[in-house]
């Protein structure tokens, strides 16, 4: 018997495939096609992303995100560098050490922060504390978009953190996690938000949009691409049969379905919001900006939800949780969640 669950809330990644990928798949797979990416579908998915970024950029598939950022990472760095981040970075507290690993020992440089963000004066702070030969020198800025607690840096933030890394020398790596939906809360274009205001290398993710696995690194500085494809081969990323990636990206890319699935991810997260925000012992913990949603609570609440069956993160600390809103995620099914918090809150 299959373990089957309902529409849950921890995660993006819980969220099955939507219909258009899946039926791409199944499309493609009417047709032989060649082997590692030397295939019509993975050139033509590629075409489109360098479309739709309006600039000829180098681009590569990979299986997940935490090989997109540690790989991408590593192309920026030496050993010897650093990489400027937050204290919330999924590079600094999700991906095991991997970005270290594959860059062969760089040190994440770490910022504590308020709402996911770096701010310039931190950048400046962690670039200049030392320039001595025996600690690691500040190479890379990496930044979330949108970030791990549901912020998104504006056109103008990007900008002014790329101000700063041109006076000291530094290169900016975006972790597009969630990309997709900080491009439909700006309601800008994927390009005026990277490398128009100073991006170098973009992770952008497939998986939390609706696709069964796959991100896509692209590099805006294509100096910075140099052997990247054996880089990604040596890590286990150079998928054999790479047109089932690429498919699933065609789908995206047709009709804005990227942008459309973030959307209303996003409208979802700002729903719920919406129905919690007066709740009696609920407190909004950060600007829903995206498709994620944080609530502080007391633990006996959160605790009589898990009771229930609902699924959520707890890991921001003691009172807190996140709930992340997918592409198909239902208003149906949010209102019972609602419902259940405002009952079990209202007994305290």
């Amino acid at each position: 018997m299959y373990e089957k669950i309902n529409e849950q809330f921890a995660s993006d990644n819980y969220s099955q495939i939507c219909p258009e990928v899946l039926e791409k798949i199944i499309e493609l797979n009417h047709d032989n096609a060649q082997a590692y990416g030397n295939d019509y579908y993975t050139k033509y998915a590629a075409d489109k992303l360098r479309e739709l970024f309006e600039i000829d950029c180098e681009i590569f598939f990979v299986f997940n995100g935490t090989a997109a950022n540690s790989l991408s990472l590593a192309a920026l760095c030496n050993s010897y560098h650093s990489i400027i981040c937050t204290d919330v970075a999924h590079i600094e507290t999700d991906e095991c050490g991997a970005p270290e690993f594959f860059s062969n020992g760089s040190k994440l440089l770490i910022a504590s922060t308020e709402d996911g963000k770096l701010r310039p004066e931190d950048i400046v702070h962690l670039a200049t504390k030392r320039d001595d030969i025996h600690y690691p020198k500040p190479k890379v800025i990496s930044i979330t978009q949108s970030t791990e607690l549901g912020t998104v840096y504006s056109i103008e933030e990007v900008k002014a953190i790329k101000k700063v890394a041109d006076e000291h020398n530094l290169l900016i790596q975006m972790d597009g996690a969630r990309f997709a939906n900080a491009v439909a809360s700006l309601n800008c274009t994927p390009a005026e938000i990277t490398w128009k205001a100073g991006v170098d290398v973009l992770c952008f993710s497939g998986t939390k949009n609706g696709m069964a696995m796959g991100e896509v690194v692209i590099f805006f500085n294509r100096k910075l691409a140099e052997d990247f494809d054996y880089r990604c081969k040596q890590a286990g990323q150079l998928a054999s049969k790479m047109k089932f990636i690429s498919a699933q990206w065609i789908a995206l890319l047709e009709n804005d379905l990227w942008k459309k699935n973030a959307k209303h991810a996003n409208e979802m997260a700002k729903y719920f919001e919406k129905n919690i925000s007066s709740i009696k012992n609920i407190k909004i913990k950060f600007p829903v900006q995206s498709n994620g949603v944080f609530i502080e609570a007391p633990e006996e609440i959160l605790n009589e939800l898990k009771k229930n069956d609902w699924i959520f993160y707890s890991f921001i600390g003691a009172g807190g949780a996140r709930f992340v809103f997918s592409w198909n995620s239902t208003k149906e099914r949010i209102d019972k969640l609602v419902s259940q918090i405002k009952d079990i809150s209202s007994s305290f």
